[in-house]
């Protein structure tokens, strides 16, 4: 129990340290204490000691917690509970148990017992099963113990398409909308906690071993950009003390470790070290299943499933900027409450025309769609946010972070120190159609975007998008897509332009039947409102293309000109007036062909047959 309290101690100084930053220590009045927002490292470290106070029980059924409580309560304080279904064919429920400190959780853990029908190796874990009692608590000793209702209840259900178009259509107006679209798919409490718990049972594995060992979750999971059943991004580090002790005054040892010495270049050292660790996870990790290893890939990473999770999980080793890009997005969405809601609908847009894929290609991805959003909102006539410049030049001492690979994240943590407020008081939703005006307008051709400088610099390379890496700089974050994926980009930003200037438009009341906001936004129609063919255009003109093919031709009289243009869909009142003028215009110099045609004699009958002899052979006609 010693060594379980000495496990403990950092965190739970911290613990003590994050209450006392919540508010300021002046001596004003508790109604007038100014808040103060949390870091994302705060926030890691409370998530972190969160877990220690966790174990997650699988039971038969939701049914099975007020017998679970009655329980489990003899071991300690129970601080709050969380019911979560995974779909399997045995159906399998499991209830996540918080307790008030993590002595009472590893007192359950130390108490638990193993299976007499054992077949797996003996693992202690936070990852419990509830097994059917000989003889049952009395109702009446249940009722006694007061159970509480559960905190959570289905908490990892993501809701359907169906029901979230409901109750998009139920919305008064398009900000509702967009509240309603943010708050039914971002990644909820439970999901946060069962991440970190993941992380926790890799780091506790790594315990015996390596002491100081620190699985840190990043990306989506702890950004706050995260939806409803992303995936678990997760480092794993071997040599990071913690800061508590850090601080702490040590007296220096004369006894020194031994160390294994590293006689192979740093990355095949990782690479052979996670080989080893994909070993651990595939024979000894109760719930983890399906494990790949990607050692190949610029950055290393064991793939794998967690059964009692339903979750994917990537881990690295050496993927340190990853993290710190993580602790950049979350400040970017701290810093206004418009920009998660606003970057989640252009998510969702893209998904539903097809900008996006799960799959890696030549297609935009969600990091470089977010970073498009930023920058979008460092534009704007009053800012929305700053430049990361601006935070580089706010940052301390006690913010400077360089990686193992010499990349610079240095940049201020402090909200307060950066002091940045925007006065912009647009609405999320006049926020969404300025976005798409924007980007029917950039010049992605000449131009390339930088968070850091806030502003669009010279393209350096021939890349049709080029969005500067804020941490590495030298890196092109949209690299991988295609010049016609860029183009259709642009096409789609139009078109969701015109969509939305029409539903502003029309300004009316709306039926729960009706398709309108942004529910007009996310459908996908047959016919695209825009084609990308109607941007590119073929370089070389058959002839066989100036005549209508649907007729056969009669007498040697020239055909019928087909008018029909490719952008016949578009309701914009200027190319419907544009391709008026386009019929009058063609029109007119099929009279004129014709008269001078048959005005003319044999030189002209001559120059016909020219002219339709490789049509004919064009189209295998004698």
């Amino acid at each position: 129990m010693q060594t379980i309290n000495r496990r403990f101690y950092t965190l739970k100084f911290y613990h003590k340290r994050l209450h006392s930053l919540n508010y300021s220590t002046s001596n004003a009045p508790p109604d007038n204490r100014v808040f103060h927002k949390k870091s994302l490292e705060d926030v890691v470290l409370e998530r972190q000691l969160q877990a220690t106070r966790s174990i997650v029980v699988q039971v038969s059924s939701q049914k099975s917690f007020p017998e679970l409580y009655h329980y489990c309560s003899t071991y300690g304080r129970i601080m709050g509970a969380h019911h979560y279904f995974v779909p399997h064919e045995d159906n399998r429920h499991y209830i996540l148990l918080e307790y008030e400190n993590p002595e009472e959780a590893a007192i359950v853990i130390n108490c638990s017992a193993y299976n007499d029908e054992m077949t797996g190796v003996p693992v202690r874990s936070p990852f419990l099963w509830f097994r059917a009692a000989s003889k049952k608590p009395l109702k009446r000793d249940i009722e006694l113990n007061k159970v509480p209702s559960l905190c959570t209840v289905d908490g990892n259900f993501c809701v359907e398409q169906a029901e979230l178009n409901s109750l998009l259509r139920e919305a008064t107006n398009m900000d509702e909308q967009l509240s309603v679209l943010y708050q039914n798919t971002k990644l909820n409490d439970l999901g946060v906690r069962l991440r970190f718990l993941a992380a926790f049972q890799v780091q506790q594995a790594m315990y015996g071993m390596f002491p100081l060992a620190n699985a840190l979750p990043f990306g989506s999971s702890v950004n706050g950009f995260g939806k409803m059943g992303c995936d678990l991004d997760l480092i794993l580090r071997f040599d990071q003390e913690c800061k508590a002790k850090e601080n702490q005054p040590r007296e220096e040892s004369r006894l020194v470790f031994h160390t294994k010495e590293n006689l192979i270049n740093g990355r095949s050292q990782t690479q052979r070290q996670m080989e080893s660790i994909g070993d651990m996870l595939q024979l000894f990790l109760p719930g983890v299943c399906h494990v790949r290893r990607i050692l190949q890939a610029r950055v290393p990473i064991i793939k794998y499933h967690h059964e009692h999770l339903n979750l994917e999980i990537d881990l690295s080793m050496s993927n340190l900027s990853g993290f710190y890009m993580s602790e950049l997005l979350y400040m970017f969405g701290e810093f206004d409450e418009r920009v998660r809601p606003l970057t989640f609908c252009i998510r969702r847009w893209a998904n539903a025309c097809g900008l996006t894929n799960p799959s890696p290609g030549r297609w935009i991805t969600n990091f470089s769609l977010t970073c498009l959003v930023i920058f979008f909102l460092q534009q704007t006539r009053q800012p929305v946010l700053p430049s990361i410049n601006t935070l580089f030049k706010s940052a301390i001492p006690s913010d400077i972070r360089i990686t193992e690979d010499n990349v610079n994240c240095t940049f201020s943590r402090d909200f307060q120190a950066i002091g940045f407020k925007s006065r912009n008081k647009s609405k999320i939703s006049e926020l969404l159609l300025q976005f798409f005006e924007y980007y029917s307008q950039f010049n992605f051709h000449n131009k390339a975007i930088s968070l850091n400088e806030g502003r669009a610099l010279e393209k350096p390379d021939h890349s049709a998008m080029y969005i500067v890496n804020p941490l590495e700089q030298a890196l092109n974050v949209s690299k991988n897509v295609s010049l016609e994926e860029c183009e259709r980009l642009r096409i789609e930003v139009r078109n969701a332009g015109w969509i939305l200037e029409s539903e502003v438009d029309q300004n009316h009341e709306h039926d729960n039947e009706e398709q309108w906001g942004l529910l007009s936004l996310f459908k996908t129609p047959e016919n695209a409102i825009l084609k990308p063919n109607a941007f590119f255009k073929p370089r070389i003109l058959e002839v066989s293309d100036l005549f209508d093919k649907t007729e056969e031709p009669s007498n040697g009289k020239s055909r019928d000109f087909d008018t029909t243009l490719s952008v016949s869909e578009v309701k914009n009142k200027e190319v419907k007036h544009h391709r008026q003028n386009t019929k009058k215009s063609v029109s007119n110099d099929l009279k004129q062909i014709r008269l001078s045609a048959s005005a003319n004699t044999s030189s002209g009958s001559n120059k016909t047959m020219q002219l339709m002899s490789p049509t004919k052979s064009i189209r295998g006609g004698s």
